[in-house]
């Protein structure tokens, strides 16, 4: 009677016990780390986490990531992927050929409107004299934003300069590119949202 029991407790125990499921070593921060920052092995720790969670383009090894940059925060405890780093990774996923553009928004407060993959018409209005009007004209539809300086990040660390606002990085093809880069000294850049 007693081993009945004992067999039946055991059936129970492990009835109950969820099944193990299969887990992975990953690349997490290991603090809040701001936008810009130049990455050091320290920034991460590894976690072990269920297999379905580590998504394709999850960093694996601190020598991926040690001495870049990231265009994006990682919150403590998040996987870091190429996309969320400065460079290449920045332009993960774009045709050959698609180029990270620098633009200075003439109206800075207005960055806090975007977030990377927004997508935007960027608009040159030229500085007239006084007795023409000023023009306008589409400089390059839609375009993806990859970087805003309303992210956050330490002044300086990405750019070199302190001088960070009201910057915006969109991805541009080469025909595109060849029209932004530059664009802000010939007149004033404003963007307009477009719906995807």
């Amino acid at each position: 009677m007693a081993l009945l029991l004992c067999v039946a407790a055991g059936l129970a125990v492990q009835q109950l016990t969820p099944v193990s499921e299969q887990r992975v070593n990953v690349l997490v921060a290991a603090r809040d780390i701001p936008a810009g920052t130049s990455l050091i092995e320290s920034d991460f720790t590894i976690l072990g986490v269920p297999a379905d969670i580590a998504a394709s383009g999850t960093l694996e090894d601190t020598m991926d990531l040690v001495g870049r940059q990231l265009a994006t925060p990682l919150g403590k405890g998040q996987l870091p992927t190429e996309a969320s780093l400065l460079g290449p990774g920045l332009l993960t996923g774009t045709p050959a050929g698609t180029a990270a553009v620098p633009l200075r928004m003439a109206d800075p407060s207005s960055i806090q409107l975007l977030s990377p993959g927004q997508l935007v018409t960027v608009v040159l209005t030229a500085a007239g004299s006084y007795d023409e009007s000023r023009q306008s004209q589409v400089l390059a539809s839609p375009v993806p934003v990859l970087w805003t300086s309303a992210q956050g990040g330490k002044p300086g660390e990405w750019l070199g300069t302190s001088d960070t606002e009201g910057l915006v990085v969109v991805a541009a093809n080469p025909q595109q590119a060849e029209k932004l880069a530059g664009a802000s000294t010939q007149g004033k850049l404003f963007f307009v949202l477009v719906n995807p």
